[in-house]
């Protein structure tokens, strides 16, 4: 068991927070701490700890929790990858993307 597991209920967010998670996942009226803690707890997540943060990804969204304080950050829809084309980090100002060789 990792510490985002181990400390599951602790996970909180800010009001802006869930309001961002309810509008980029498009869940709707619901808890968006709830909503998370259950995709978290989800078998089928993968996680991930890169630095200072926690990166679930399951059910085609990926949730980003602080790893010391246990804040939901965000979440997103995890956008498919166009064929031939490869993830690099840090390039937003081209769309991240740049041509496998």
């Amino acid at each position: 068991m990792n510490d985002l597991v181990a400390n599951i209920d602790r996970l909180h967010t800010t009001e802006m927070g869930a309001a961002r998670i309810k509008r980029n996942l498009s869940i709707g009226d619901v808890d968006a701490v709830q909503w998370c803690r259950a995709r978290i707890l989800d078998r089928d997540a993968v996680m991930e700890r890169r630095g200072k943060n926690w990166y679930v990804r399951v059910g085609g969204c990926e949730i980003t929790v602080n790893a010391h304080s246990y804040t939901v950050i965000t979440a997103h829809k995890i956008k498919e990858q166009r064929p031939g084309q490869s993830r690099v980090k840090g390039s937003k100002k081209d769309g991240g993307y740049l041509p496998e060789d």
